[in-house]
């Protein structure tokens, strides 16, 4: 277990850096290469809607073939994205790059959240998930201050082909180190073992709003907007960049770990989602309200934001407590589905927000302050119809 932890581990880093390095890259890539906020929004939403769209057929994978050969041979792909990646020339190659590691990192969380779920008791699952995501999320700090600082030494092309070297050798390690669980009693894999015996989970439909958009503002923002946000209100360079962006992602890694033993600490995982959601929102409202007002009280709440919009791991264990083993992989991949195909639909539908604003002559302030207002407004959307959810530890 230890070495299947570390390696899965190593491999979310690399996954949480690749869905948030585009914040940092947007200056040198606009300047390089001609991408414009709106070509990075739609790379993005592209790695977030790949990713998504993969989801179906890695919980079929995982029920049916194992975490390992899963999780160790799409990364492969994710290699060759970030080559192409550093041989871009134009923009839409970057939309490319973006697609194929978005397919390579599909399976990474949740070949960990399988295995989680069928080696231990569900009561636990949300602190071992929020645990791998804390340690993981390593990778949204090296793609702050160290990835501005690596640009600036080697160059962004150098950096993304030292990244596509370490993840061919992370899909190898994944590869060789893996342990599969045992897998479930053939005669689970009947007719009742389809996705649509997850979809017919009524419980389940009363979390798919808020799963839908629970991630989105803080991976919208952390992802993309944070980058321009403060470049353009604020007039930061690569360098002021990173280190708030450092900061934003010191506050998501204690936020997944504050998360992890909270339903069990406070008896309940409903009103801990619901909780932390709502704070969630007041952040964005708070940055809506006073977009300009400082970059020290925009960095706490982007740092606020983060910390509170990190209750994936409890919402992915409420979910989890309806399926019964047979149904673990494809449920657990329907929810992240919904999770990270929501962050690619509103990085898509935010980009043409901004795209809007800009043409209509709107000042920065007032561009950013509605796309928080935007992301405020689907977070409280999703609470409204969370709260009427039944609550379930086991």
């Amino acid at each position: 277990m230890a070495g299947t932890f570390a390696t899965l581990t190593l491999a979310y880093v690399l996954s949480q850096f690749y869905r948030a390095c585009l914040a940092v890259l947007a200056p040198v890539l606009e300047a390089d290469i001609g991408a414009t906020a709106e070509d990075l929004a739609l790379a993005s939403g592209i790695w977030f809607a790949v990713f998504a769209a993969m989801q179906i057929p890695v919980g079929w994978a995982l029920d049916r073939v194992g975490p390992r050969r899963t999780a160790g041979w799409l990364m492969v792909i994710a290699a060759a994205g970030a080559a192409v990646f550093a041989t871009a020339q134009i923009p839409g190659v970057i939309v490319l790059a973006m697609a194929m590691i978005g397919a390579g990192c599909a399976p990474v969380l949740m070949s960990a959240f399988y295995i989680f779920a069928r080696s231990f008791r569900p009561a636990v699952f949300a602190s071992l998930a929020g645990a791998l995501i804390g340690v993981g999320s390593a990778g949204n700090l090296a793609s702050a201050a160290p990835l501005a600082w690596a640009i600036g030494a080697f160059g962004w092309r150098a950096s993304l082909w030292m990244l596509a070297a370490a993840t061919l050798a992370v899909a190898l390690a994944v590869l060789t180190l893996l342990r599969d669980p045992p897998p479930a009693a053939p005669e689970a894999h009947g007719s009742g073992a389809g996705l649509g015996a997850v979809l017919r989970q009524p419980a389940l439909w009363l979390l798919v709003p808020l799963a839908l958009v629970n991630y989105a503002p803080a991976a919208g923002t952390r992802g993309l907007w944070a980058g321009p946000y403060l470049a353009d209100v604020f007039g930061l360079d690569a360098g002021g960049i990173g280190l708030v962006t450092f900061g934003r992602a010191l506050a998501m890694i204690a936020g997944n770990f504050a998360y992890g033993p909270a339903d069990r600490i406070f008896g309940t995982r409903k009103l801990v989602v619901l909780g932390g959601n709502l704070a969630g929102a007041a952040c964005l409202i708070g940055l809506w309200a006073a977009p300009a007002a400082g970059v020290g009280q925009s960095a706490l709440l982007l740092a606020g934001l983060g910390f509170f919009g990190s209750s994936f791991a409890q919402l992915m264990g409420h979910g989890r407590a309806y399926f019964p083993p047979h149904l673990v992989g494809r449920g657990v991949s329907l929810l992240n589905l919904l999770s990270i195909g929501g962050v690619g639909l509103l990085q898509i539908a935010s980009g043409r927000l901004h795209a809007a604003s800009t043409a209509a002559g709107a000042p920065p302030d007032e561009i950013y302050g509605g796309l928080f207002l935007f992301f405020a407004a689907l977070m409280l959307a999703g609470c409204a119809v969370y709260a009427f959810s039944r609550d379930r530890l086991d």
